[in-house]
């Protein structure tokens, strides 16, 4: 039999506690290992306990959930983190992924969605919108389609520089990059790494969620 998944509650309202410690402990499949009331204590917990999962609330005592989580994932812990939150608007739902969330969790959705949201981000997907996801690039960009767009900053880059940015957010290789604008693949190669410089991320994907988050491509 698999062990349960160990998870970590981190909230400060005591019914919401004691009705997910409920929710949870008639599955054999969870085990609650420990509560926090706010901010501080969550980081405490997770980080003492190391729970496979933490249901973190966003509005926390002490310190917001947000800068919680920010605190946690500097770390080298392997947590998933849970939001759970009364409201969210896309833009905070965008930023919390962004830093390290594997999902979202509305609370008067829990009864229906919160086991399955466990297992999910447990399994290494995503929980937005109160379902699975998969590929966390395209639910990115479908809520960037909501949220109301700041004003673009291009961060230094140049007009081809951008080009390349929106083939990676496509998922190109450097192959098809090169063959897309008649450049060598050794151009492509130095453009990215200008890119990489200027944008401050050091990998593909990091990039490609840099983009979206920051509006360096065209919604589609």
């Amino acid at each position: 039999m698999e062990r349960p998944i160990r998870i970590v509650l981190a909230d400060d309202h005591p019914v919401v506690c004691i009705g997910v410690r409920n929710m949870l402990t008639e599955d054999e499949g969870f085990e609650v290992v420990g509560e926090a009331a706010d901010g501080d204590e969550a980081i405490s917990q997770t980080l003492d306990l190391e729970p496979d999962v933490l249901l973190l609330d966003v509005q926390m005592p002490r310190k917001p959930g947000i800068d919680a989580m920010r605190d946690i994932l500097t770390t080298a812990t392997r947590v998933k983190i849970l939001l759970l939150t009364s409201t969210i608007t896309t833009q905070q739902i965008i930023e919390a992924l962004q830093i390290g969330a594997r999902g979202i969790v509305l609370k008067d959705a829990l009864a229906n969605h919160l086991q399955t949201a466990i297992r999910t981000v447990h399994a290494g997907d995503y929980w937005i919108g109160g379902k699975r996801v998969v590929t966390l690039v395209s639910a990115l960009r479908d809520l960037m389609q909501q949220a109301v767009p700041p004003q673009r900053k291009t961060y230094g880059l140049t007009p081809r520089e951008l080009e390349v940015v929106g083939c990676i957010v496509e998922g190109c290789s450097n192959r098809d990059i090169a063959k897309q604008f008649s450049l060598s693949e050794e151009t492509v190669k130095r453009h990215l790494s200008n890119i990489f410089d200027k944008t401050g991320v050091s990998t593909r994907l990091e990039l490609a969620l840099f983009a979206i988050a920051h509006h360096l491509v065209a919604s589609h």
